[in-house]
């Protein structure tokens, strides 16, 4: 018999490969210290490829741990390229304050960066620490 007191929630996940980009700490005036990435995603045909970019926030303690140790090859300007899980997508509209878009209404894609499945640095894979769940499969 299912509890009906026990919240019900609705994953909307999505996958892909894309670049990690502009890893930072995130330290909001009124609310805790968080880890930010920005996921450069490949879309389409592989001879025409586009990119879509995601604004996350590294939740869990595997994927922050993870991105963590791939912070000083981000910062030496390593290509970094990952399979991730992003979760809770959302838009968000800012306005640009310089350039020749100044003033104008931009839109950034949010989402939390649940999980890192694999990475590559340069072309060369990176061992990543296994989940207990992977361990036990």
């Amino acid at each position: 018999m299912q509890d009906s007191s026990q919240p019900k929630y609705f994953d909307l996940h999505t996958t892909g490969i894309g670049y990690l980009n502009r890893v930072r700490e995130v330290k909001p005036e009124r609310a805790e210290a968080f880890l930010a990435v920005d996921i450069s995603a490949l879309h389409g045909s592989a001879d025409n490829v586009e990119y879509t970019r995601f604004d996350c926030r590294v939740s869990g303690k595997e994927a922050q741990e993870i991105i963590r140790g791939l912070m000083p090859a981000m910062e030496a300007d390593h290509k970094v390229l990952v399979g991730f899980k992003i979760g809770d997508l959302y838009a968000e509209t800012f306005t640009y304050e310089r350039g020749e878009r100044q003033g104008q209404t931009g839109v950034s894609l949010k989402a939390r960066l649940l999980k890192i499945t694999w990475a590559k640095v340069d072309g060369e894979p990176v061992t990543l620490p296994s989940s207990d769940q992977e361990q036990a499969a």
